[in-house]
């Protein structure tokens, strides 16, 4: 793949020989780059396949191109394209197979799958029919569990938004994989919860925590309580009450002052 340079070989030598001999000029290498742009371009189209990596392959294209204008060796009678691009597209590889997989896979599977692709690509050329998994582990001499494993990762390449749409219900509304797989979970709620009323609870003495816990918690009556921890009604009435306030204090509040996480019974002990 090769689009035409607008400058002469002569011309790219003598700007790269330049540029080598002053690395901070960067009129000379904007010259050099925009010389190159197309060609760029052209491969960063041809690796990203439709897809939205294209303007990150470009840039990593450009920095294999520097890294080739850093390099170039004018004694050498190549010209500097042949030179260039197989650095470029070494660029354009090791950031495919490193950065543009959905989810971390072993790197001996990335550099495994291309083998694989190759392989099955000359294996149904040649047999005319697609190749089975033994036919492919042997022709890349790979064990058949590598290659069964590696098949199974390069699933992983890309990752659905749960937001695609994958089907329409029976009233034709469109359907995503949010609404298959999602639903509520009021786990977290409970949590954060539980993680307030241990907070707001360090503001009551034990026997008010204790008051709290059997009245509330474990439904006790008032006067159940007042036998349990040996203390009279009109006690525990009074230490409930103390308890409610303090809380009121301290934890959420609905529209109408209700303690929000206390069974609304204690409404009438609060007051």
């Amino acid at each position: 793949m090769q689009t035409r340079s607008q400058l002469t070989q002569s011309e790219v030598r003598r700007l790269i020989l330049a540029y080598q001999k002053e690395p901070g000029n960067d009129q000379i290498q904007h010259a050099i780059i925009a010389n190159y742009e197309n060609l760029i371009a052209a491969y960063a189209r041809k690796f990203s396949r439709g897809n939205d990596t294209w303007e990150d392959l470009f840039q990593v294209g450009m920095i294999g191109l520097i890294a080739a204008i850093q390099r170039f060796d004018s004694s050498f009678e190549q010209s500097f394209e042949s030179f260039a691009i197989p650095t470029i597209i070494g660029e354009i590889k090791r950031y495919i197979r490193d950065k543009t997989w959905s989810v971390h896979v072993p790197r001996r599977v990335k550099e495994l799958g291309p083998r694989i692709h190759k392989a099955v690509e000359e294996l149904t050329r040649s047999q005319q029919r697609s190749p089975t998994i033994k036919e492919i582990a042997a022709f890349i001499n790979e064990d058949v569990e590598k290659i069964l494993e590696s098949l199974e990762m390069l699933r992983s390449y890309y990752a659905l938004s749960v937001d695609s749409k994958i089907d329409a219900d029976h009233e034709g509304h469109s359907v995503t994989l949010l609404d298959l797989i999602g639903m509520p979970d009021h786990a977290y709620e409970r949590v954060h919860e539980k993680i307030v009323l241990e907070k707001a609870f360090e503001v009551l003495s034990e026997r008010e925590k204790q008051i709290i816990l059997c009245t509330f918690f474990d439904n006790l009556s008032q006067k159940e309580t007042g036998k349990m921890l040996g203390i009279s009604q009109m006690h525990v009435s009074r230490l409930l009450r103390r308890a409610l306030h303090k809380l009121r204090e301290t934890l959420p509040h609905d529209g109408k002052g209700e303690i929000v996480m206390i069974n609304k019974e204690a409404q009438q002990f609060s007051e």
